[in-house]
């Protein structure tokens, strides 16, 4: 059987971060390439590890976290 995940590297681990679909912000501990499939075809997506004010961590999508930095050009 194959590995259902694989670590993938992030410019912004170990950094602040905002998941945009809840709001919640935290620190990014992980991101993963992991099989969500249940049957025999695989469905292999990104996935992000926050870890949250709680001391939590939950996952969201990779497309939906962004730097809680400020970037001055971003508001150019």
């Amino acid at each position: 059987m194959a590995d259902r995940y694989e670590y993938v590297p992030h410019p912004l681990l170990r950094q602040r971060v905002r998941d945009v679909a809840s709001g919640v912000e935290g620190e990014l501990m992980a991101v993963i390439n992991e099989d969500v499939s249940n049957s025999a075809h695989p469905h292999w997506m990104e996935l992000a590890y926050i870890r949250g004010p709680s001391g939590r961590e939950f996952s969201t999508s990779v497309a939906n976290i962004q730097s809680t930095e400020f970037h001055p050009s971003q508001y150019s």
